[in-house]
């Protein structure tokens, strides 16, 4: 086993953990700046003072943020004068990383077989459904083991 293997594995596992953690937590509707404040019992004119911005500035952030148009920066800039922190993470969509994986494997896969499937009905000797589907798991497994360089391409 390799360093960039075992490395891997780590990564893995501290993402899986985090993503466990942070399942069924969602963006506030109204933001996270809006939330924090709202629970601090902070106002937006006092968090502009602590922030030394306008209160203008404040509401523009939190209209930004509700858009996905803040930036890691400001959001942590306001965090910090509320005495709180940013926390930023990029975790799977729904499972573990191994799942994104093997989804990726199983397209990769599928477009491969049914690539070669295509040739070998021109041939007369195509697969018949359940043979397809047996080759796509198969190979799909084999890349999940030993990922080509072009594993994460789209074609």
């Amino acid at each position: 086993m390799s360093v960039r293997d075992t490395a891997q594995r780590q990564y893995i596992k501290l993402l899986n953990r985090t993503a466990q953690q942070l399942h069924g937590l969602s963006a506030a509707r109204e933001g996270w700046i809006a939330r924090f404040r709202s629970a601090l019992g902070i106002s937006g004119p006092q968090l502009a003072r602590r922030a030394g911005v306008t209160k203008a500035a404040i509401y523009q952030a939190e209209r930004n943020e509700k858009e996905g148009a803040i930036s890691l920066k400001q959001l942590e800039k306001l965090a910090d004068a509320m005495g709180g922190r940013l926390v930023y993470a990029i975790v799977p969509k729904e499972g573990r990383i191994e799942d994104v994986v093997s989804e990726q494997a199983h397209r990769k896969a599928e477009a491969i077989i049914r690539r070669a499937s295509a040739h070998m009905a021109l041939e007369k000797q195509a697969l018949t459904s359940k043979q397809l589907n047996e080759e796509i798991t198969r190979l799909a497994d084999e890349l999940m083991r030993d990922p080509p360089p072009d594993f994460w391409d789209d074609r």
